[in-house]
């Protein structure tokens, strides 16, 4: 009878998720992946088996990662320094050279091997790939003094969206296929940007219209003054959080990425703690989630 219980327990629990499978059925879900969910083994399973288990169900799933870690350590090995300004990597053209060896020819294809081994059927893509991300020129803005212009930095090789060719991500969701794309772009000339995978993770979700954003993270979501989790929070309450200093560091280009991606179309934006196993499942198909939501 033990068994017989344990039975019924767990198929009343896949019977919880039946309303949000009906919900989520045919609908994008941009997620960008990155942190320690991108270290751990364990965790990258993880990661793996929830993404292969929504497209299996009727969900369209289309990842974005990151990959700062790994050229750091590349960078580190053939001797170059990592230099950055307000968060961002100066990429010269050897940077550039090594960024794009990392994201495009190790991380991504490390993605999509895992994704095939679970039972997926993962494509891995660049910007340059069919033209997937039109990209331009990105400068910083440094505030010297008031009422004086910002002085412009040039950081290298360091893009930021123009444009996305939607049509190709929706072409191989309707095939089946799950897109696991890297966050570089290409420019009017030819030339390679390195790109925020935050930034473009919103950009792609706004462009498809999707139903959620998701960014893993390796914080459990926005925390108030107090360090306690905001569960929700819209627009204003962000704005707010940001004015006052409680949002700020790594934590502000976010929030400002998912406000964007949400005034571009997206349902709903999702700041969760990547270092939860099957952090994605707990999000989509439970009614509490975790992290912080984010709407307009």
């Amino acid at each position: 009878m033990e068994n017989i219980s344990n039975s019924i327990e767990r198929a009343d629990i896949l019977l919880e998720t039946l309303p949000y499978i009906r919900r989520f059925y045919n609908k994008t879900i941009v997620i960008k992946y990155g942190g320690h969910a991108m270290v751990d083994n364990e965790l990258k399973d993880k990661f793996a088996q929830d993404v292969v288990m929504m497209k299996y169900i009727g969900i369209n799933p289309v990842v974005v990662h990151g990959g700062g870690p790994q050229i750091g350590d590349l960078l580190k090995k053939v001797g170059k320094e990592s230099k950055f300004i307000q968060g961002m990597r100066v990429t010269d053209e050897e940077t550039m050279n090594i960024v794009e060896m990392v994201l495009v020819g190790m991380v991504n294809k490390e993605i999509v091997g895992l994704i095939n081994r679970h039972g997926g059927n993962a494509v891995g893509l660049s910007g340059k790939d069919g033209n997937l991300i039109n990209a331009e020129k990105y400068y910083l803005n440094e505030e010297k003094a008031k009422h004086t212009p910002p002085e412009i930095i040039d950081i290298g090789l360091v893009g930021k969206v123009k444009s996305i060719n939607s049509q190709l991500i929706i072409t191989l969701t309707q095939n089946n296929f799950i897109p696991v794309i890297a966050p570089t772009g290409a420019g009017d000339k030819g030339e390679t940007y390195n790109i925020n995978a935050d930034l473009v993770a919103g950009e792609i979700a706004a462009a498809l219209k999707a139903e959620k954003l998701l960014l893993l993270t390796d914080v459990p979501g926005v925390l108030d003054k107090n360090k306690n989790l905001i569960n929700t929070m819209n627009n204003d309450d962000a704005l707010k959080l940001i004015d006052d200093g409680t949002i700020e560091g790594g934590m502000f280009p976010k929030i400002k990425c998912c406000l964007k991606a949400l005034k571009g179309g997206v349902g709903k934006a999702h700041i969760i703690d990547g270092r939860l196993k099957h952090a994605i499942l707990l999000e989509v198909f439970t009614d509490k989630g975790i992290g912080t939501q984010i709407v307009l």
